[in-house]
Parts: C-alpha cells; structure tokens; sequence
C-alpha cells in the first residue's frame, strides 16, 4: 500500500536517483537493471514491478531527442560522416547507458506511487 502523504512526483524523484519509491533511502537496483526483492531500509516489496517496455522506449525519446538536434547541426556545418560517426556512436551508447536505468526507475516510482503493481508477486494466469 502506498502512503498517502508520497506523491507521485517525489516518487518518481526517488525512482531517478535509484532509491526505493516508498522510503528514498534504500536501494532500488541490485545490479544494473535488477530491482531488489525488498527495500532494505523500509522492507517495501519491490521485486515484483515488472516495467516492461517502458524504460527503454523513454531512453529511446530522451537520446534520441537530445542527438537529433545535434546530428542535424554537425550535418548543417558539413562535417565528415566518418568523423560523426566516430563521436555520435559512443556518446548515443554513453547516454542510453546512463539513463536506462533512470527510466526505469522512474517507471517503478510512477508504477508506486499509483499503485499499479501487482499484489501479490505471481502473474495472472489464464484458464
């Protein structure tokens, strides 16, 4: 159950800093991309949050957002594609692996703070 006093905004603050959307002082991932089973500060169930899609189609927007414009730039000023590409390649990858994990930690906050996780750790089933 999420507190009524946490909003949705400071959830997903927490979320980007990596900290458990409930307490902001536990850890959020165990290793890169992996949630911990249970926030070890204030015991929330973490775990189970499945985000899906949704953190990588975020980091796509956001690179893609913020090195389009660029591209287009170094296009306008008549640099060499090989010279694009030597720099445009690793700061894409650079960036993608920065803010993947923020994404998705964002997901999991804003997935808190509306209660939208499952309640129990088990997938739905169909009959």
């Amino acid at each position: 159950m999420v507190p009524a006093s946490l909003s949705t905004k400071s959830c997903i603050w927490r979320g980007i800093q990596q900290r458990c959307p409930n307490c902001g002082r536990g850890q959020l991932f165990r290793s890169y991309l992996k949630p911990v089973a249970q926030c070890a500060a204030c015991g929330a169930a973490l775990g189970h949050i499945r985000a899906d899609d949704f953190p990588p189609w975020m980091t796509i927007l956001l690179v893609g957002h913020l090195l389009i414009p660029l591209v287009l730039a170094a296009n306008f000023l008549d640099i060499s594609t090989p010279v694009q590409l030597a720099f445009w390649l690793p700061l894409a990858l650079a960036l993608t692996l920065l803010l993947l994990p923020r994404c998705k930690g964002a997901a999991i906050g804003l997935m808190w703070s509306l209660d939208l996780v499952p309640k129990s750790g088990l997938s739905k089933t169909r009959d």
